[in-house]
């Protein structure tokens, strides 16, 4: 099996590449190109493509608008929007690393369930210093997120799950173990299986969990935690039908739990790995949580239920509090948690939160390395109050004086957060909600590289 993408070609192939060049808003272009430029309208505008054609009618070159100042980034939707072949990035060679990173990323395409046309490929050659192979793990990283996001929930349920863990943790020569339905009563995951019970029985609730050099007790121990409803229909508090349109991505923290676990391995980091994922589905059966039930957690603490539709925070109290029993140096949890994050934040920025200020330093300084954004938001303690109820210990809805619908979720998840270590929450989307190039309509990998990133320069740099 190649070591780099199929659409990524080595440079000492031989093959002729057509050169993509970067123009700056308003810069001089000379001779044949220039020409063709101006008779285009192409005048270096962000966002702008040109092909230039040769005199046989083929393509000598491809003109992109850099705008004010050149964003890597800008150029993820380029594949869609070339004609098949070989192409090379005219640029130095750090901004064509990143680059062709994005490139790739813009190539993916979900195509399980329609038939696409065959079009000749379009190639890019890896650029110099660039290291093909970690890029083409990256990308296979995030299409592998994206994908499980966009499987609908009917090929996409907590076996599927399982078994996608399975065949990550098998390739990697790490251990996991599967606790299913009525044992995770037995192995006290009380708020896992409550929020899974309604579901049919071969989509039984289960906790995942992956385990990679824990015998070398030298290393640093990282955890990741998911959370995977592989399908929210928000319970006995049922959500309106335009609320579960998407629903089948509230399994997106698995998917990008898993998907940078897989990285990590793959980069043989020199750490720990302990991985924790939910899986469940919040169906509505005669079994079904109630609001007004009380259910009891992993950690002891007991939750009054609110509203059933507040599941994802249930399951992981009960997977965070796992995570914490291997006492982690560093844990991230993923979860798709709350609307109130797309509210504060809109779906192309997640929220970060973590009370540990060099994390949150680390996180972000990622973020903006990788074009990968996050926003850090505050684990304000003076809504902590918000989760208080007189005949529990606390309860998953947080009271509406509050507002601050993802600061209360993150104060709620804190609860069962390790207690060793350092800790950091990432309230992710997990989907594009509007097509354009590079970015179809569907699911998307938010933050993922970024962690990596932070977790590389952390333990591997």
């Amino acid at each position: 099996m190649s070591l780099l993408h199929p659409l990524l070609v080595a440079a000492d192939t031989g093959e002729t590449a057509v050169p993509i060049r970067v123009a700056a808003s308003g810069q001089a272009l000379e001779g044949a190109a220039g020409r063709w430029a101006a008779l285009n309208g192409f005048e270096g505008k962000a966002g702008q493509v040109l092909v230039v054609p040769d005199a046989e009618g083929g393509v000598d070159q491809v003109l992109v608008g850099a705008g004010a100042a050149f964003d890597p980034m800008s150029v993820r939707g380029l594949s869609t929007r070339l004609p098949g072949g070989l192409y090379r990035l005219d640029l130095d060679e750090e901004a064509a690393g990143q680059a062709a990173l994005a490139f790739l990323l813009g190539t993916y395409v979900f195509d399980r369930y329609k038939a696409r046309p065959e079009t000749a490929p379009v190639r890019l050659v890896a650029p110099a210093g660039m290291d093909g192979a970690e890029a083409s793990r990256i990308v296979a990283a995030c299409a592998l997120a994206r994908e499980m996001v966009d499987t609908p929930a009917a090929d996409m349920g907590p076996l599927q799950i399982e078994t996608i863990a399975r065949e990550i943790a098998e390739s990697a020569g790490a251990a996991i173990t599967v606790t299913t339905g009525d044992a995770l009563l037995d192995e006290n995951y009380p708020a896992v299986h409550a929020v899974g019970r309604a579901a049919a029985p071969h989509r039984a609730p289960r906790l995942i969990e992956i385990g990679w050099k824990l015998d070398r007790t030298d290393l640093p121990l990282v955890a990741l935690v998911g959370k995977g409803v592989v399908f929210d229909t928000g319970g006995l508090d049922l959500k309106p039908a335009a609320g579960m349109r998407n629903m089948k991505k509230d399994m997106g923290g698995s998917a990008h739990a898993l998907a940078l676990a897989r990285l990590v391995m793959q980069a043989d980091l020199p750490v720990r790995l302990i991985v924790v994922v939910a899986a469940v589905e919040n169906a509505v059966s005669g079994d079904a949580f109630r609001p007004g039930d009380i259910l009891n957690s992993r950690k002891g603490l007991t939750i009054e239920i609110g509203n059933t539709d507040a599941e994802g925070r249930l399951i992981l109290a009960d997977a965070l509090t796992r995570a914490g029993e291997h006492e982690p140096d560093l844990t991230l949890d993923f979860a798709t948690l709350t609307g109130a994050a797309r509210i504060a934040l809109g779906p192309d920025l997640p929220p970060l939160y973590t009370d540990d200020e060099a994390l949150a330093a680390d996180l972000l300084a990622a973020a903006v390395a990788v074009r990968d954004p996050l926003w850090r938001m505050p684990l304000w303690p003076g809504y902590r109050a918000a989760l208080d109820t007189e005949i529990a210990d606390m309860k998953n809805d947080s009271s509406a004086w509050a507002q601050a619908g993802s600061v209360t979720a993150a104060l709620f998840l804190q609860k069962f957060a390790p207690t060793t270590g350092v800790w950091a929450h990432m309230d992710i989307f997990a989907w594009n909600p509007r097509a354009r190039p590079g970015f179809p309509e569907g699911g998307e990998a938010q933050a993922l590289r970024a962690c990596y990133a932070m977790l590389k320069r952390r333990y591997a740099g």
